[in-house]
């Protein structure tokens, strides 16, 4: 009975080691030979353990490992040969372009699968070979998408070598897409310095680095070095294994970066075999915590034997295949090869570590997911992830309004709790020391005060940071001394020596190109700051003053011309000629009252509103006495309203009124501070006046500008042959406390005071809603009118209350109405005089024309009596006598065949 049991036992271990026979299957690596074993050997060894304990259905998997000597094709050819006469299923590697060239060449011939897991850029048809690692045009677009996503219109980029131009390549067309600003240069070992200089010399902030994991940690060690690991700084890693590094130490100036990588870290599964891994790593004897964590080329190696696994287990559910062995030097075909090939291409719906996993014809991976990794605190966080399909989608949840943080193109930032460093300049009224009482010694931010200061300190509350006040060293605003080369205010955000410039400091072009402005909190021009002008005792001739010259002029040659159009307007209507003695039947002759003394006459009494005995008859003579005195009536009054203001204000005489007698003279100097807004707009402006003043500046000896904004001032107050051009704001200020200075004219221009910071710089959004919110409430101007008119001592409305004589821009319009008038009337008088001429023409049974042509010869000879005319003047014989018989009917027949007996006659008597 033992012999049968024993027997039995025997005869099942035999099927059971056949069957385990039958379900196994080998493959290859070939790897870098080193010491200990390189992380893709360790990764291809756990791998094939891992899925053999996972799956029991699946083929057992054997492997031959054979290691090459660097990138060394023909010990690599010999190695695939060796274990193709083995007998392998599938080779995996090299992890090196040409070893794996000539190894995919051996395995071409013989129809073996080659599976692969490296960055490859060419995209070289194999017949029976398929890659893990994400195609080429896939890297290119993740890293172009991350740039438009954040939205930067100007980017550095550092880049290491070919490979990094390829996945880079369209990031590069985003310059003719978006046009977006792109500045590129090579990373060269061991010294990135000068480059990272020239980068921040060149003002860019935003900066794409592609180069090996290796040369990251060295790239931020000698980027803290010059000062650009700072919250004004964006660095985006393309290395998908930034994950593995520690960047505790370079997250102190609350730098920016970005990354992204391939392991699906938030995936249960994923972090199971991570923690799996990491175990296996402390097992071999590993104790650097860095190099514990999984590499992506070791999460690409562990997806490729999932993948085969896959792969392998379907071709055993649908045959049962069997590996040969293979000889190089007689080449023989696996007639299964292609079968499996085309097993693994047809994977689709499989998640590995590094996400979905699919290939197209060609076998190279056309789906992947990677995350979108930012810097949080001291640690890099997944606030996203990219596909293909959808792009970039951002997961991380927006902060509440509360916590004070403002969402920019630069990731998340926070204000609040920060200590920033501001520099400013002592200028009255926005900056000024504060004088202490005796024995008190103030320190920090209370030695100042003004309006910055406590407009700084009004944001500082809104957005809850604090803040160090550093006056800038050189007590200038900044301006380009030579290209490239700034001082100020401005240098100082330049060099990133401060976080923020709170001063009247002007927004304009040139200063937008190296440092950022939060919205403007105060608007502003260039005006000129002068001496009161002295006051004027009357003249004997002042009555003469409150008309203009020209209107004066204007109005002797008005009334010149109504009488001149009176007079001839009058001559040529015929209503205006009447009979003197119309009670003397004898008397044939009529007369016009308008001759040219009357004329005259008659508009200097309706100018002087005494009116004459003249009186016009005719309709278009009326019309233009009537305009006249319309504009009599508006011009007097004018007059005499002006007349009583220069009786009352005191007059006063300046040499200049306005930028224009400024420029056109030489007696009075004029000057600006150096270095500043002011003669930046005067160097750089295209205005003829603009250029003539910068010339009349530069060329004079002494020099006419002052270092600061108080000594121009001081010079207009000693000097009456100087004038000071500064901002209004200033002049504001200064005229409101100093009664014998005063702004001479207008605004020359209009420019905005903003708060500066560095260019690129996160905050400065926060800054901006800050202001906004001050200037909605009112708080803005109330700071303005504490720090100018409180203290005032001068109304400057009352420095500027002045008569001016009345020119033709106040009342020039009366002088189009008597022109208009003028006109109307002289319508209506060619209108009565053809309308007359008419009429005598049918009585005198003449043509119009002969008729016009007589009555326009006599008013031309300028006579004032004229023989009266049938239709103008009429003498009535009245005869009034009964028609009896005889020739007296005869004679009155032929006058008229229609009277009858006893009938009236009136008979008309032309005369002359």
């Amino acid at each position: 009975m033992e012999l049968f049991w024993l027997w039995l036992f025997t005869v099942i271990a035999t099927l059971q080691l056949g069957y385990s026979r039958e379900r196994s299957i080998r493959i290859g690596g070939i790897f870098n030979q080193q010491s200990p074993p390189s992380d893709a050997e360790e990764a291809f060894k756990f791998a094939i353990s891992k899925i053999n304990r996972q799956t029991r259905h699946t083929p057992h998997i054997t492997y031959d490992i054979q290691l090459i000597t660097g990138d060394n094709s023909f010990e690599a050819n010999t190695k695939v040969c060796s274990q193709l006469e083995l007998g392998v299923a599938s080779v995996f590697g090299p992890p090196f372009l040409r070893a794996a060239t000539a190894v995919q060449s051996v395995l071409d011939e013989v129809d073996v699968p080659h599976i692969e897991a490296r960055w490859n850029n060419r995209r070289d048809k194999h017949p029976i070979s398929i890659n893990l690692y994400p195609d080429v045009r896939l890297i290119s677009k993740a890293i172009s998408d991350v740039v438009v996503y954040y939205k930067w219109a100007k980017i550095a980029i550092l880049y290491q070598n070919e490979d990094s131009l390829v996945r880079l390549q369209d990031t590069f067309k985003l310059s003719a897409t978006k046009h977006t600003a792109i500045g590129v240069w090579q990373l060269r070992m061991p010294n990135f310095k000068p480059v990272l200089k020239d980068i921040k010399f060149s003002g860019f902030t935003h900066i794409v680095v592609d180069c090996d994991f290796d040369l990251v940690t060295l790239l931020l060690n000698q980027a803290l070095e010059v000062q650009m690991l700072t919250s004004y700084f964006h660095y985006f890693f393309t290395t998908p294994d930034l994950h593995l590094l520690d960047l505790e130490r370079f997250s102190e100036g609350d730098v920016n970066i970005t990354g992204m990588t391939m392991i699906n870290a938030d995936d249960e599964r994923v972090k199971t075999l991570l923690r799996a891994w990491r175990q296996h790593k402390i097992n071999m004897g590993e104790r650097d915590v860095e190099k514990q964590e999984m590499t992506t080329e070791v999460a690409l190696l562990y997806d490729s034997v999932d993948v085969f696994s896959k792969a392998v287990r379907g071709l055993f559910d649908a045959q049962n295949p069997q590996v040969f062995n293979l000889s190089c030097r007689r080449p023989t075909t696996w007639r299964i090869g292609h079968s499996l090939y085309n097993q693994l291409k047809s994977i689709h719906n499989f998640t590995g570590l590094t996400g979905s996993i699919e290939f197209d014809e060609e076998g190279v991976r056309k789906q992947v997911n990677m995350g979108l990794l930012e810097l949080n605190g001291t640690s890099l966080s997944k606030n996203g992830h990219w596909d293909p399909v959808n792009g970039i989608k951002y997961t991380r949840k927006l902060p509440s309004p509360h916590a004070k943080q403002a969402r920019n193109n630069t990731g998340y930032f926070s204000l609040t709790n920060r200590t920033l460093i501001v520099t400013t300049i002592l200028e009255n009224p926005y900056v000024m020391e504060v004088k202490s009482e005796e024995g008190k010694v103030l320190t920090g931010n209370d030695r100042y005060e003004g309006f910055c200061v406590d407009l700084l300190r009004e944001i500082a509350r809104i957005q809850q940071f604090n803040y160090i006040i550093k006056l800038v060293p050189d007590g200038k605003y900044g301006a380009e001394v030579e290209p490239g080369v700034w001082n100020g205010m401005v240098n100082e955000l330049k060099e990133r020596r401060a976080d923020l410039a709170v001063a009247p400091l002007t927004i304009s072009y040139v200063r937008e190109n190296v440092v950022d402005f939060a919205k403007p909190f105060m608007n502003t021009g260039i005006s000129i700051l002068y001496r009161v002008p002295e006051s004027k005792n009357p003249g004997v001739f002042s009555f003469l003053s409150p008309l203009d010259f020209n209107i004066w002029l204007y109005m002797l040659l008005a009334f010149l011309g109504v009488s001149v159009m009176l007079f001839i307007l009058a001559r040529f209507t015929p209503y205006e000629w009447y009979n003197p003695h119309p009670c003397n039947p004898e008397y044939d002759m009529v007369e016009n009252q308008f001759n040219l003394s009357n004329s005259l006459w008659f508009t200097f009494g309706g100018l002087m509103q005494q009116g004459s005995e003249v009186n016009p008859r005719a309709l278009s003579t009326r019309v233009i006495s009537g305009i006249w005195w319309f504009f009599s009536l508006i011009l007097i009054s004018s007059y005499t309203a002006n007349l009583a203001a220069f009786l009352t204000v005191e007059r006063m005489v300046s040499p200049i009124k306005d930028v224009d007698d400024l420029a056109s003279q030489t007696e009075i100097e004029y000057g600006s501070v150096v270095d500043g807004s002011t003669s930046t707009f005067f160097k750089n402006s295209n205005i003829e006046i603009y250029k003539r003043m910068h010339n009349f500046m530069s060329g004079r000896t002494p020099s006419v500008y002052t270092k600061t904004t108080d000594a121009g001032i001081e010079r207009v107050r000693n000097s009456k042959n100087y004038a000071f051009l500064l901002e209004s704001t200033f002049n504001e200020y200064i005229t409101a406390r100093d009664c014998n200075l005063t702004q001479i004219g207008g605004l020359l221009d209009s420019k905005f005071y903003g708060i500066g910071t560095p260019l690129g710089a996160p905050y400065r959004d926060d800054i901006t809603i800050a202001i906004l919110q001050l200037q909605e409430k009112g708080q803005i101007q109330k700071f303005k009118t504490k720090w100018w008119y409180s203290d005032g001592k001068c109304d400057n409305a009352d420095k500027k209350q002045e008569a001016n004589a009345l020119g033709f821009e106040n009342i020039g319009g009366i002088f189009f109405v008597l022109i208009g008038g003028l006109v109307i009337g002289s319508i209506c008088a060619l209108g009565e005089f053809v309308w007359k001429s008419k009429q005598n023409a049918e009585l005198d049974r003449k043509s119009v024309c002969a008729e016009m042509g007589q009555e326009l010869t006599f008013a031309i000879r300028c006579r004032t009596k004229k023989p009266l005319h049938g239709e103008i003047e009429e003498k009535y014989i009245e005869m009034t006598q009964t028609v009896q018989g005889g020739g007296q009917r005869n004679n009155l027949n032929q006058m008229s065949p229609h009277l009858k007996n006893g009938s009236t006659v009136t008979m008309r008597e032309s005369v002359g």
